[in-house]
């Protein structure tokens, strides 16, 4: 891209139910894409043994939280499981200042939220099982217990139902075909016109 041209930064947000490959996804789309950062978010759950503060999320507790909240610091927030999560604001807007775009690892509901925080600046992209039973197949292999999966399944329903309010749609079916499509997304969303604030100088200056 001419840098008389320019860009503005974007938001991709990567939604899915639980056991799609969201976070794999996310996590080799950074690998891949080394100017993109991630927002981490904030939760009050516990952290899981391999997980890390700062690296996997922010672990804060509930008044922290709460307190955040309050002060508007959150583009998006929400309970999950009895548990809040959200993501920082200040961190997002410092990177989007720096050029750099953002992505999401969130659900639906911050999506929302995510877009009406920041108008004109966010990609949807809803990742989806291949099949029901796939779905399932997945959430077995991670040792929950059978009504964990039952749950689980009961909330991807709810969760798949709002894949119609996302941009783009990538099928999860083969990992290294589900990452390539999501890249195409990202790379093809960072040209969109829109996103191009020097087009009009760059098409005038090519015409002289």
């Amino acid at each position: 891209m001419s840098t008389m041209i320019g860009r503005a930064p974007l938001c991709l947000v990567i939604a899915a139910p639980s056991g799609a490959g969201k976070t794999s996804l996310t996590r080799a789309l950074l690998e891949q894409e080394p100017a993109l950062r991630l927002s981490i978010s904030i939760t009050t759950r516990t952290p899981r043994d391999s997980e890390t503060d700062g690296l996997d999320y922010h672990f804060r507790d509930q008044p922290t939280f709460d307190t955040t909240a309050s002060a508007g610091g959150f583009l998006e927030h929400a309970g999950v499981f009895g548990r809040s999560y959200g993501s920082p604001r200040a961190p997002v807007e410092h990177w989007l200042e720096q050029g750099h775009d953002v992505v999401f690892d969130i659900d639906w509901q911050g999506h929302r939220q995510v877009r009406a925080a920041l108008p004109g600046r966010v990609v949807g992209l809803f990742i989806l099982p291949p099949s029901r039973a796939a779905l399932e197949s997945r959430l077995t292999q991670r040792g929950d217990t059978p009504s964990a999966i039952a749950g689980r399944m009961a909330r991807a329903t709810d969760e798949m139902s709002h894949a119609g309010e996302f941009d783009h749609i990538v099928v999860n079916d083969d990992f290294a075909t589900a990452l390539a499509q999501a890249r195409a997304v990202l790379q093809a969303a960072r040209l969109a016109r829109t996103r191009l604030p020097g087009l009009d100088g760059f098409l005038e200056a090519l015409s002289q």
